[in-house]
């Protein structure tokens, strides 16, 4: 009986010494603190380019953004490139007049100011029905490097003209405006002899026309307001 008890004892003291051991082992077991955490960085969307309308935004260059031919403009028939390319400089000419109607100090530039844009807005949509006519759904085709329009940017500063007031603006809108006109003739006479359609013709005639006349009048100005 003894002998029995004797036993039972030690196997007792041995599953107690195994499970002594094994809580040991294991409050010993290193804390791996080298753990990769993958966190997740959300980029911020980069802000869209807006495309600039007309030559608003150009400064002579007009404001710093050099405007450009379309891609493949001189594969295309000329009379295309004109229409692509003297609508694009008519909406320059419409948005560099839209301040000076409110702007201008002389009550005749404001006058001579909105008959630009309701002119050449006109004249836009008179190019827009022309161009849907012969060249619905072929791709623009306006060429920077059209006789008159380079030469027509410069000097051309928006940003300039914007901060200006009183006589200085009325005498900066004239010095930017003269030189515009002048390549809207210049390339409106190309077309006289280059256009295959004889309403392009009859129209860079009455550019001509127009634009002659009103360089006219804006020499005069700047001579007496100086």
């Amino acid at each position: 009986m003894q002998r029995v008890i004797h036993t039972r004892l030690v196997t007792v003291a041995m599953v107690t010494l195994v499970i002594v051991l094994t809580g040991a082992a294991c409050s010993t077991t290193p804390t791996n603190t080298n753990v990769n955490i993958r966190t997740t960085t959300t980029a911020t969307p980069s802000p869209t380019a807006t495309p600039m309308n007309g030559m608003s935004n150009m400064d002579g260059n007009m404001g710093g953004m050099n405007m450009q031919s379309s891609p493949n403009a001189t594969s295309q028939p000329y009379d295309l490139q004109f229409l692509d390319t003297m609508t694009s400089h008519h909406q320059g000419a419409v948005d560099m007049a839209r301040p000076a109607v409110t702007k201008a100090q002389h009550a005749e530039l404001r006058d001579f100011a909105q008959k630009i844009i309701t002119d050449q807005e006109a004249e836009i949509a008179e190019m827009r029905r022309y161009r849907e006519q012969w060249y619905a759904g072929r791709p623009q085709a306006m060429n920077m490097e059209m006789p008159g329009m380079m030469d027509s940017m410069k000097g051309m500063d928006m940003n300039r003209m914007s901060a200006a007031t009183g006589k200085e603006f009325d005498l900066m809108f004239l010095d930017m405006m003269t030189p515009h006109h002048t390549g809207a003739v210049t390339m409106a006479r190309e077309a006289l002899t280059k256009a295959e359609h004889p309403e392009i013709k009859r129209f860079a005639q009455k550019i001509i026309d127009a634009q002659e006349r009103e360089i006219g009048i804006m020499n005069k100005w700047k001579d007496s307001w100086r």
